[in-house]
């Protein structure tokens, strides 16, 4: 099964820039991927995604120029590059996978502070 494992989230001011990485345990290289969040409250909210190839990436308006996903096939990793933060951007954020089942990983916190 395939496992997926964030990390670089944290503790960050607003305005400021954020990059998270998804390791996976294996090649990802033929599969969507992309990440989603999710606050203390709120419903899970996706954030971006990323064609296998990487040739198509798509991001919903709320972080639109401001949210890069990337993908290195080679290191089986996937990048979340976040700037300009805003407080509404705190949640917990997961990588996921459609491998085809959709898998996603333990997630990593990121708390914008105004």
């Amino acid at each position: 099964q395939v496992q997926l494992a964030e990390s670089g989230g944290g503790l960050v001011q607003a305005g400021g820039p954020l990059r998270l990485s998804c390791a996976a345990s294996v090649n990802l290289d033929v599969y969507a991927i992309g990440w989603f969040r999710q606050a203390p409250g709120k419903e899970r909210e996706g954030v971006s995604c990323i064609s296998s190839r990487g040739g198509a990436t798509n991001y919903p308006v709320s972080v639109k120029g401001r949210f890069t996903i990337s993908r290195d096939n080679a290191k089986n990793t996937v990048y979340l590059q976040m700037n300009s933060l805003k407080p509404e951007d705190t949640a917990v954020y997961y990588c996921w996978a459609a491998t085809p089942v959709v898998v996603w990983g333990q997630g990593t916190l990121v708390t914008v502070s105004s």
